[in-house]
């Protein structure tokens, strides 16, 4: 079973949420972890051509460069710790569940 702090390389070689990778990333997330398994499994893992997005149960989360926008990763999380919007584009990505735009978010916002 991978350590804590291997599911990425580990689900990255696999593409596949199995038992011990799921194990591993909740043991190392707890309860963000399990949102996160969510969200990518729901599709709501957005990239458009300026941003990758996750749409929340309230609002929409821009993710860059492993930050994100919402007020988990600015006033609760350490710098080295992640909330689950970006462990959710961490997922989706290896495990090809990113849902492609091929425009700007920043158009789209305008509608929302």
């Amino acid at each position: 079973m991978p350590e804590a702090d291997d599911w990425r390389p580990a689900l990255a070689d696999t593409g596949d949420l199995t038992p011990d990778i799921v194990e591993s990333l909740l043991a190392e997330h707890g309860d963000r972890g399990q949102r996160a398994i969510e969200a990518a499994s729901e599709g709501r893992v957005k990239q458009y051509n300026d941003f990758t997005v996750v749409v929340g149960h309230e609002d929409e989360y821009i993710i860059e460069d492993g930050g994100c926008n919402c007020h988990d990763s600015q006033y609760n999380l350490a710098p080295e710790e992640h909330c689950w919007h970006a462990i959710a584009v961490d997922i989706a990505e290896r495990v090809g569940e990113v849902d492609h735009h091929d425009m700007f978010y920043s158009d789209v916002r305008d509608f929302i």
